[in-house]
């Protein structure tokens, strides 16, 4: 069996102060490190906090271009690291980005595609949006990245999962509200618990979540992260509220013996999911009844 443990850094940034937050996930590296990980995951925006309006400018970072990330690439010679940042890119567009990074590099950066701007959220109003969503190749296993409102939609882990993505990684900056039923939980964190388990089983893969916590502009952040076997089950699972370093071991071989007996993947009809959409985008252009292909 080739199991491998993961952590998750269940963390509270400081707003704006991406120097102490660099300090942070460096402390949490090494913790990661004593306890034989080679995974380490951080949330979203963890070198910089969430709610930054105005800030975004200031703390941004261009992948090759920047000294705390090249810090961060440099402790990455011992074990993988995934942190949320604010990307720049050359002609000054800002982004809410993911980077893996491995052996001294980033390896793959993911922008996030889906900007809510509704209730409490705002990204759509500081943040330009993303355009890809694709699987990459790690020491461990082939993985998907993708960041908290991504998840919310469908098509995020199903077309990591179509590009071969095993192990799926959802970064967090998810604010607590709705109390659950009279229940002591939230009921955002049953939604995503729930849907994050049928992502893990349906899509018989591996899935680490890792979501902040902390108070921050009058929001509180729930934290719960977790980490899902491809049988949807919950193997590790971190408080609400608090800060911790979440460890867990997942079997990668655990995918292959799933399949074998659920082989959603093998049945999966790739082509005719791309056919229908097609003529669905078609009918929405040109009008229903269309046969322009």
């Amino acid at each position: 069996m080739r199991k491998t443990v993961v952590a998750l850094a269940q963390v509270k940034p400081r707003l704006g102060d991406v120097q102490a937050n660099l300090e942070m996930h460096l402390h949490y590296v090494e913790r990661a490190q004593k306890e034989k990980a080679e995974l380490v995951v951080f949330p979203e925006l963890s070198l910089t906090g969430y709610y930054l309006k105005d800030l975004v400018p200031a703390v941004a970072q261009r992948v090759g271009h920047s000294a705390v990330l090249a810090e961060l690439e440099r402790v990455s010679r011992d074990l993988d690291i995934v942190v949320g940042f604010v990307e720049e890119d050359e002609r000054h567009r800002f982004y809410i980005a993911a980077a893996y990074m491995a052996q001294g590099a980033t390896r793959h950066a993911h922008r996030k595609v889906y900007l809510p701007t509704y209730g409490m959220f705002q990204d759509g109003r500081f943040f330009a949006a993303g355009d890809r969503l694709r699987a990459f190749d790690t020491r461990l296993i082939r993985t998907g990245l993708f960041i908290c409102e991504d998840a919310w939609h469908l098509s995020s882990p199903y077309l990591l999962w179509m590009d071969g993505a095993d192990l799926l990684i959802e970064i967090n900056a998810s604010p607590g509200y709705e109390v659950s039923g009279g229940r002591s939980t939230l009921g955002q964190a049953e939604t995503v618990s729930r849907f994050n388990q049928v992502y893990a089983e349906l899509l018989t893969c591996h899935l680490l979540f890792c979501n902040r916590v902390g108070l921050e502009d009058g929001a509180t952040f729930w934290g719960g992260s977790a980490v899902f076997g491809p049988r949807g089950q919950i193997l590790a699972q971190a408080p609400l509220l608090e800060e911790t370093l979440l460890v867990g071991e997942i079997d990668l071989d655990e995918v292959r013996r799933v399949r074998s007996r659920l082989p959603l993947l093998r049945d999966e009809r790739l082509l005719t999911t791309l056919r229908e959409l097609t003529r669905i985008s078609w009918e929405k252009r040109w009008g229903e009844g269309s046969d322009r292909r």
